[in-house]
């Protein structure tokens, strides 16, 4: 068929010499295109590799679900339901903020316009598929030597196409729509990232919250056994040495508090920056002490084979090997001939109003063919070019993979080894407040030296401070492991460019 047509063009202008009827030279040329219309849509004519996309092997399981030193870990292979993950820690103030986030944040929003941005660019390759029109009109004044004058008056209108024979517009469209993917992987990305930021520096937030709470109770107590050696000295009972001690106590935990004051204020200062607000505008709102969030008592993390379904950063890996593969073919076409058919019509005169006479007519009709012979060796050139990228694009994406498995993998073991941790922390904090009570009730009857009072104190606050950044490291972990899940992404963005919410 596609040789057919072939020579069916090539002979088109011995038909117009005269091997065909005279008075159709219209119908000719019409047939003519006709014919290298049927070209285009050949089926064998789209040159360049077809995109496939490339296998991944990954492992049957995560290795911190498993046994971890002889305890049970908490993250469950059953499927993940991580749509909107941030809601497992039922703390509503925390959902509020991350709805906020995602409707002003303005890295969201300047993602969301590249998603416009890549759709309306796909509009231009498509256009390379269709007939261009220009419609033209002049007015030319002109005088001889002899003092003559003259008036033309044209209008008209020419028309071209270029007919896509060996697909190279159509790989430059396929290359467009996988671009769209890419930049609508980014949005999601971005989605990932700014879910688990707020989520991070809301859980950090109360954390440092809760350790100011510790201090400040620790510093009544401190201030009572204060109280104490200063009477305990007035009876003589004691020396100005535990006074000193317990003076020294004092003003050390007095210093801590400061420093958690402007690390929680800076926490507020991020979250408003995330919601596209000034530093300032949630100091009021999230100045009102919260608890740290909990954690669930058990996680479903589904399997590693997910992370190819859910993973924005894979999924766009996937569609930049797909935007290079579609290159390949738009550089391979550069090798083949062009067809593209033109034509030209108008009217001319030498006053406006003969421009509605028809006999002033005058038109134009071909096919033109140009193929490049030599090119010094730049066509093959930018096919190895595109070669060689998409080569690059398969590696990164292989890369992506082994990073995303990594970053599962070293949340869920931290995770399951800070929960032994808080356990221990646990049990330290408890034993500790018993060793308070009995060193003040001892040193308050006589029987220890303060220097047993100092100590028990001190460990007291250093093991409740502990478990606090232990409930904080926790969180941390589970949004690192949602995140790294690639859990959080489900708005969507329809044509008209508006956030639409997943269902919770």
């Amino acid at each position: 068929m596609f040789p057919h047509l072939i020579d069916r063009v090539r002979d088109y202008p011995r038909e117009r010499r005269g091997t065909r009827p005279a008075g159709g030279a219209a119908t000719r040329g019409i047939r003519a295109l006709l014919a290298l219309a049927a070209i285009t849509v050949f089926p064998g004519c789209l040159v360049g590799p077809d995109f496939r996309a490339p296998g991944a092997h990954t492992p049957e399981g995560w290795l911190g679900t498993g046994d971890q030193g002889g305890q049970t870990s908490v993250m469950r292979p059953t499927p993940a339901q991580i749509a909107q993950w941030w809601r497992t820690f039922k703390d509503p103030k925390l959902d509020s903020l991350i709805d906020r986030a995602v409707e002003s944040n303005l890295d969201l929003r300047v993602a969301t316009s590249r998603v416009r941005q890549a759709r309306a660019a796909r509009g231009i390759e498509v256009a390379g598929l269709l007939p261009s029109v220009n419609v033209s009109g002049s007015y030319d004044r002109s005088r001889s030597r002899a003092g003559a004058g003259s008036d033309l008056y044209r209008a008209g209108f020419d028309a071209g196409w270029e007919l896509d024979v060996f697909g190279g517009v159509r790989r430059s469209v396929e290359a467009a729509e996988a671009q769209i993917d890419v930049v609508v992987e980014d949005r999601r990305d971005v989605l990932v990232t700014l879910t688990s930021e707020v989520a991070t520096n809301y859980a950090e937030l109360r954390g440092t919250q809760a350790r100011i709470e510790i201090a400040k109770q620790n510093l009544a107590t401190q201030r009572r056994s204060l109280a104490l050696t200063r009477r305990r000295l007035e009876g003589g009972f004691v020396t100005g040495l535990d006074v000193a001690n317990a003076e020294a106590q004092v003003a050390s935990t007095e210093s801590t508090i400061p420093t958690f004051e402007a690390s929680a204020r800076q926490s507020i200062y991020a979250i408003a920056v995330l919601l596209g607000l000034e530093p300032g505008a949630l100091v009021e709102e999230l100045n009102v002490v919260s608890p740290v969030p909990v954690t669930p008592p058990e996680v479903p993390v589904g399997l590693p084979s997910d992370l190819l379904r859910r993973r924005p950063d894979i999924r766009r890996a996937e569609a930049e090997a797909h935007v290079a593969t579609a290159r390949i073919g738009v550089a391979t076409a550069d090798l083949f001939p062009r067809f593209s058919l033109s034509g030209a019509f108008s009217l001319s005169a030498s006053q406006l109003s003969g421009l509605g006479n028809w006999a002033n007519r005058s038109w134009s009709v071909g096919p033109t063919v140009t193929w490049p012979i030599f090119e010094g060796g730049r066509i093959r050139a930018n096919i190895e070019i595109q070669n060689a990228a998409r080569e690059q694009t398969l590696s990164a994406y292989a890369g992506t993979i082994l990073r995303a498995l990594q970053e599962v993998e070293s949340a869920l073991i931290v995770y399951a080894k800070e929960q032994q941790s808080r356990a221990a922390t646990v049990r330290a904090a408890a034993a500790n407040r018993r060793a308070v009570d009995l060193a003040e009730r001892l040193y308050d009857q006589g029987k220890t030296d303060f220097l047993n009072v100092l100590n028990a104190q001190r460990s007291l606050f250093q093991s409740e401070d502990a478990l606090v950044r232990s409930d904080v490291e926790l969180a941390r972990q589970l949004i690192a492991t949602y995140k790294a899940l690639g859990g959080g992404w489900e708005w969507e963005i329809p044509p008209s460019g508006a956030t639409t919410r997943p269902t919770p």
